[in-house]
């Protein structure tokens, strides 16, 4: 469920309508509902309480500070795959102890900057990665707290692109070799194993493979607690999917149930890694009309978003719903909503039934929450666009818009081209 409702004929986000939002902040701009934020964050908590765990917020999902802050006011910890995201985590208030740092190609001065806090632990993917990380600990005179990531070889039955346990993918040990590889963490001296890891992909709407990654993993426990290596965490990852169109992802209840039938007896604190599930469709993007064009075999509707703003169509094939922020038209028609990008892949939605709008009017983006705004770019040096959350009545920009000296911050012309 979300707060993006009609009240008659105009979208209100909560209690407030998108509308006047626009009229003050300008188009375009994500916006989001803090009570669903709060709901979904919730509700996928509350749904493992039968067990000890930890709920990280992938952070690249949505890595906004105010939406960060939500989640840790509500005694969540964040999920981190840069040095950047560990900014942005410890700015918005999480304690260092509830952060897992995960990602395939850790930097030198990354790995240091999270062992001076230190974080909860590290997801190494490598052999070459957990040498680093017991030398660069060494230099520091400390420990570090690592899992490894394990790869299962499951088939998540999600986009390639964002399927992450295959043998093929680039992440993660095999499952095979995983067991030598804890072996030799146990012998580094500034090395900690505490834990076990696994992430098989995103946008999952089907709980059998993690049930598949579980029953696996939880092998891989029984035979390094053989070995004499303790495991205390065992990390799941995240993955689970959303509504965008016609998908029937399971509840979070039902999804956790499934993994915690697994489970039963393995004695580890969980540590799940939502993202997606939570902020996806607890944010839009809030476009304006501003041509239409009907060409001989195409009709269009051109509008102030681009695929620079949200790539998801143009990178997957994505289909994020489309819907007027006033409905003032019962006439429909069959159009590609496009952007002002000199790219024929600058697109929202292609060959979509539509009502019919004027330039002007406000199209909202549905589903936009996640790997929206954290995946945006400047190119055709276009200004990102401003964040927004609303609280019930009230709504506060979480980001301003770029302007056009932001796009050359940083940048400088050699005295030789005076």
């Amino acid at each position: 469920m979300h707060d993006f409702q009609y009240h008659g004929e105009e979208l209100y986000c909560e209690e407030f309508p998108i509308q006047a939002i626009a009229k003050e902040v300008g188009t375009p701009f994500y916006l989001y509902s803090l009570n669903t934020l709060e709901n979904h964050f919730r509700a996928f908590d509350s749904a493992f309480s039968k067990v000890e765990h930890l709920i990280c917020f992938s952070a690249k999902a949505n890595s906004n500070l105010a939406i960060l802050r939500i989640f840790v006011r509500l005694g969540g910890g964040v999920d981190v795959v840069s040095g950047g995201e560990l900014f942005r985590a410890m700015k918005a208030g999480a304690p260092p102890g509830k952060i897992v740092y995960s990602g395939v190609g850790k930097r030198p001065d990354e790995i240091e900057y999270a062992l001076e806090f230190p974080i909860l632990m590290f997801n190494v993917e490598s052999s070459q990665e957990l040498v680093a990380i017991d030398q660069l600990a060494g230099r520091m005179g400390t420990k570090a707290a690592v899992s490894l990531r394990v790869n299962p070889d499951v088939d998540p039955r999600t986009h390639p692109y964002v399927s992450t346990g295959l043998k093929k993918n680039k992440f993660g040990i095999n499952l095979q070799k995983s067991v030598d590889e804890y072996q030799l963490a146990s012998t580094l001296p500034n090395i900690k194993v505490i834990g076990v890891s696994c992430h098989i992909g995103s946008q999952l709407t089907d709980v059998g493979p993690f049930v598949e990654a579980v029953q696996r993993i939880k092998e891989l426990v029984r035979k390094l607690r053989a070995e004499g290596i303790q495991i205390q965490y065992m990390d799941l990852g995240g993955g689970l999917g959303i509504t965008y169109d016609q998908e029937t992802p399971p509840h979070p209840k039902e999804y956790a149930q499934s993994l915690l039938n697994e489970l039963s007896g393995i004695d580890c604190t969980l540590i799940l890694e939502p993202g997606r599930v939570i902020v996806g469709n607890a944010g839009i993007l809030v476009t304006q009309v501003l041509y239409t064009k009907e060409g001989g075999e195409k009709n269009f509707i051109i509008v102030d978003a681009a695929m620079n703003d949200l790539i998801r169509p143009s990178l997957y094939g994505s289909y994020q719903r489309i819907q007027p922020v006033q409905r003032k038209n019962q006439i429909e028609i069959v159009a590609d909503v496009v952007g002002p990008i000199c790219e024929s892949g600058d697109f929202l939605a292609r060959d979509r039934q539509l009502p019919k709008v004027e330039p002007g009017e406000l199209l909202a983006v549905m589903s936009a929450g996640a790997y929206g705004f954290t995946m945006s770019s400047n190119y055709n040096s276009r200004p990102r666009v401003p964040e927004i959350l609303v609280a019930k009545d009230r709504f506060y920009i979480i980001r301003q818009r770029e302007d056009y000296d932001d796009l050359i911050k940083g940048e400088f012309i050699p005295d030789f081209l005076a």
